[in-house]
């Protein structure tokens, strides 16, 4: 029995030492990579008008009158004041002659943007171009002989795979965290131009614009964004793939500017429902429910109710994946575009134009007056859009969800436009308030209806079962 146990006590540390070989070892890598990434801070120069206090309408002979007269700030002609705000972000050097990657976000509307290296030294910065639609920057300091990055290749990652971040959350310098690949591809709202790739590596605010490293010691993203409910790390952080940041880069160096392909369609996802009743084998593609006229799909013969499965002879699995694959094609380019029609595959070709600079309508200050106020019998308050607003979204009508009261019908938001009430077969455009809600409370209120809705700059079709009232 002792020679058993004496036994059992010599074999448990080799164990022990035979486990811990199978983690890695992340120390050499922080030792050559480290000196690569940088920390950025800025500063801006931010100008608000004095939202001072005023003297009640008090008479002289008021007892309060004598009090706010010597004690309340006088400011009579409310003049602007100026105060500096800071904020600190992360960077890593691509070159030895000072060109730094970041986020866009991280220099935006900087006045002046410092970048301090693991020595101590510190550089004024100037910012050659940055992208806010991948959140991509590119930064330049006058320096030579600085250590760089080696860049790897996103596509080769493995969920599962561990991956190391570095970066200064919350102001302190080169700060390393580890964790394994979460997911690759994901879309993010408002986000459909990049496949990030998820970790559960710790993100905090301070970290973005910093690298991700595989365990090869090579940048393969650039932490951007997490999700999180309290502002700080939750096991859910995201990097944008190094080879997207590269081609916006090279782009911004070259021209200071992206530019990106656009075909002109309306896009929705391709469910195991909608899959059945095209004939699809699986759920694939990209539904089309709108193409521009005289756009580039529009010429090109693609339809309503197509499923793009194809483009420039690249797989679209989810219809997140198209607007990618399109926005990476040079504007001008011929490629190849297949889509599903009446059950079967159909190639077409279409000429890629360019997305034009973001444009963002302001209803607050160019939208009409809601119409009406109260709510009908979707709990929705709806408004009119403006001439100027139609011709700025390009479509013929459409009215405005302002509001959304009681229980939600459907996945309704407000911001919604409302472009068609359909209804037993019947399409119903939604060419005013007053129009749209006569239709509505004309329908049973057992009936099933579909809305044919836009959201930003995307289409959608939401169907709502059952109608509160008669």
């Amino acid at each position: 029995m002792r020679k058993i146990l004496l036994l059992w006590l010599l074999l448990l540390p080799l164990g022990a030492v035979a486990q811990s070989r199978d983690l890695p070892d992340f120390t050499e890598l922080v030792e050559k990579q480290g000196p690569a990434v940088v920390n950025i801070s800025t500063s801006q120069t931010v100008r608000e008008r004095a939202n001072m206090p005023q003297i009640p309408n008090l008479d002289e002979d008021d007892p309060f009158y004598e009090f706010f007269r010597r004690f309340m700030p006088q400011n009579p002609d409310h003049s602007p004041r100026e105060f500096s705000t800071r904020s600190l972000g992360s960077g890593f050097i691509i070159s030895a002659d000072g060109y730094i990657l970041t986020n866009a976000h991280v220099v935006d509307g900087a006045d002046e943007t410092t970048v301090r290296l693991t020595d101590k030294r510190e550089f004024k910065a100037k910012v050659i171009g940055a992208d806010k639609r991948t959140d991509v920057a590119l930064i330049k300091i006058e320096a030579a002989g600085l250590p760089m990055v080696k860049l790897g290749d996103p596509n080769k990652l493995k969920v599962g795979e561990w991956v190391l971040a570095i970066g200064s959350p919350f102001g302190f310098d080169n700060t390393v965290t580890a964790g394994i690949v979460s997911g690759k591809g994901r879309s993010l709202p408002q986000e459909n131009l990049v496949p990030f790739i998820q970790t559960d590596a710790a993100v905090n605010p301070g970290n973005s614009g910093g690298p991700l490293f595989n365990l090869r010691g090579e940048v393969v993203g650039i932490n951007s964004q997490i999700y999180s409910r309290t502002g700080g790390y939750m096991g859910l952080s995201f990097a944008i793939p190094i080879d997207l940041a590269l081609d916006v880069q090279n782009q911004l160096r070259s021209t200071g500017r992206v530019s990106r392909g656009r075909i002109g369609v309306v896009i929705q996802e391709v469910t195991k429902e909608l899959a059945d009743s095209f004939g699809l084998a699986k759920p694939e593609g990209a539904l089309v429910n709108a193409v521009e006229k005289g756009g580039p799909a529009d010429k090109a013969g693609v339809e309503v109710s197509d499923i793009i499965i194809k483009f420039d002879g690249k797989s679209v699995n989810n219809s997140s994946d198209l607007p990618r694959i399109v926005g990476a094609t040079r504007p001008g380019s011929k490629v190849g575009l297949q889509v599903w029609r009446r059950g079967a595959a159909k190639d077409l070709t279409v000429t890629v134009a360019e997305i034009p600079a973001e444009k963002i309508a302001s209803r607050e200050t160019k939208g009409a007056k809601p119409a009406e106020t109260a709510a009908n019998r979707l709990g929705l308050v709806l408004s009119e859009l403006s001439d100027e607003q139609r011709k700025e979204l390009k479509i013929a009508s459409g009215i405005v969800v302002d509001e959304v009261r009681g229980q939600p019908r459907g996945d309704l938001r407000k911001g919604d436009i409302i472009l068609a009430l359909i209804h037993k077969g019947n399409n119903t455009e939604a060419k005013s308030v007053a129009q749209f809600n006569k239709a509505l409370n004309a329908i049973d209120k057992a009936a099933t209806i579909t809305l044919h809705v836009r959201r930003g700059e995307n289409q959608s079709f939401i169907t709502i079962k059952g109608l509160n009232g008669k």
